[in-house]
């Protein structure tokens, strides 16, 4: 039994302004139909079979957009076999230790023998059939108790990305031992790894069976292990339980530690499967352009561009045109409230603007202009002192909290759809070209009873217009108190 693991974590500063702590890297789509998560989880899920399992370990807050993935998916690969997808949600991040120790004690529930196929879900392998058979080699390896890493060949005196040393070819077997781990080394060291030919890039993803990995954990990072029990067992799974909240006192005594530390560079049982298939981290804007077909000047575009004298850029737009005259070597990359420029040989730098944009408290660290909600999503249009206009899309059947506010009112303009408002004692209906007000201070709710989206203006009034001013009541997505989190006028 293959199970794919799949770790869905990390900010993706490098890729900021598209990837934000609140929107990460798993969820861009990079001018495709499909995310690099639902990228991820399609290509494995052969492996797994249509009646078999797969989990998406991240955090907490990524639990609804992580479901609407994983349902979209469904829907846009209609009859092809995908496994029972598990959410194990995290309260907060502690590396990749732990949550491969939660992943395994989940699978070892499922069946003592199973083989956990554990891959990032920010990678991107264009060669899914290649993935596919090498997936397989190193299935069999696991099940004869090998803790297997996947090695890239090196194409290029690479300083980004881990090495890994390989003892020579034994006959009979494409698994190499591991002589020893390097880490991101510089450019001259990078071009002797390459010419050595006996270096490949380590890239993160593992296989093992769920006893193996227990068992070198137990051996080689044992605090690990047992903190991740106790965090297992306080958060009383359920057989066959598609969400998994891990208990958040118990999981914050798991050290922070990657797995490589703590098991990969200590077990003797570890092997490297060299593969040859294309593969990229998308670690960077300038990876990002390395995936896209360039015109003959060496530029890439996504979105709407005008290039004129122009060369080796990449440039990149969600909703409005961007013209380059007399550039060269640039990444140009503009959403509706942040916009990048950078050389291009300095993208690993841009995780600097997002150390300087989280130190000032600047929104565009965490959020886009357009947020998701477990409801739908809302867009900030406007704002300015004293109002804030949003564009509100409310789902099919989705239902906000009962709430209330402190310091705004509220107007609600039906655009398109019906609403169903709540507001103290009265409950009624709006429909298109009509609208509502709700006064300081009155609890209310939102509903879309119909079977197509809700679509509304709000504009709010007030002396403080921030997404915290809210206390919830109750509300049906399981959220409490006044953390903002519906970001609506009244979530």
């Amino acid at each position: 039994m293959i199970i794919p693991v799949i770790l869905s974590g990390g900010s993706g500063t490098r890729l900021w302004p598209v990837s934000r702590e609140a929107l990460p890297k798993p969820f861009m789509r990079l001018g495709g139909e499909l995310s690099l998560l639902q990228r991820v989880l399609s290509r494995s899920a052969a492996l797994a079979g249509n009646d078999g399992h797969a989990a998406i370990v991240s955090n907490a807050e990524y639990y609804f957009r992580t479901r609407d993935e994983v349902m979209a998916l469904d829907e846009h690969t209609a009859g092809a076999a995908m496994p029972r997808v598990s959410q194990l949600l995290e309260p907060s991040g502690r590396n990749t230790a732990p949550a491969i120790a939660i992943a395994a004690l989940w699978a070892h529930e499922l069946a003592e023998d199973a083989i956990l196929l554990v891959l990032p879900a920010d990678h991107l392998i264009p060669d899914e059939a290649a993935f596919q058979a090498s997936a397989r080699q190193a299935a069999e390896l696991a099940a004869r108790g090998s803790i297997v890493l996947f090695g890239i060949q090196p194409t290029a005196p690479e300083t980004g990305f881990g090495y890994i040393e390989m003892e020579p070819k034994q006959p009979g077997s494409d698994a190499r031992k591991v002589r020893r781990f390097v880490e991101k080394p510089d450019q001259t060291r990078a071009m002797q790894f390459l010419q050595a030919g006996n270096f490949v890039w380590n890239s993160g993803m593992f296989c093992f069976s769920a006893s193996t990995i227990l068992a070198a954990m137990q051996t080689h990072c044992p605090d690990v292990l047992a903190t991740a029990r106790e965090a297992w067992q306080a958060s009383n799974p359920q057989p066959n339980q598609d969400k998994v909240q891990i208990a958040a006192q118990q999981f914050a005594q798991c050290p922070n530690i990657s797995i490589d530390y703590a098991v990969m560079e200590k077990a003797d049982n570890v092997v490297v499967l060299p593969v040859s298939f294309a593969w990229s981290d998308i670690g960077s804007w300038k990876a990002v352009a390395e995936q896209l077909p360039a015109d003959r000047q060496g530029n890439t575009t996504l979105g709407e561009t005008i290039l004129i004298d122009t060369e080796n850029s990449h440039l990149q737009s969600e909703d409005r045109l961007i013209a380059a005259v007399g550039v060269r070597n640039l990444l140009i990359v503009d959403t509706p409230d942040a916009l990048l420029v950078a050389d291009k040989d300095a993208s690993q730098q841009v995780k600097e603007v997002v150390a300087r944009l989280k130190a000032s408290g600047h929104e565009t660290a965490r959020t886009h202009r357009t947020v998701n909600r477990p409801w739908g999503t809302y867009t900030v249009l406007l704002e300015g002192s004293r109002y804030k206009i949003k564009r509100i899309v409310v789902a099919p059947g989705q239902t906000l909290s009962l709430q209330m506010h402190h310091h705004r009112s509220e107007h609600w303009i039906v655009v398109s759809g019906t609403a169903r408002v709540s507001c103290d004692e009265r409950s009624f209906l709006v429909t298109a070209n009509e609208s509502t007000y709700i006064p300081i201070g009155g609890r209310h709710r939102l509903e879309n009873p119909g079977v197509l989206d809700l679509v509304m203006i709000e504009v709010q009034c007030g002396d403080y217009l921030g997404e915290d001013d809210i206390v919830r009541f109750s509300d049906v997505y399981g959220r409490t108190g006044s953390d903002g989190s519906d970001g609506k006028p009244a979530s």
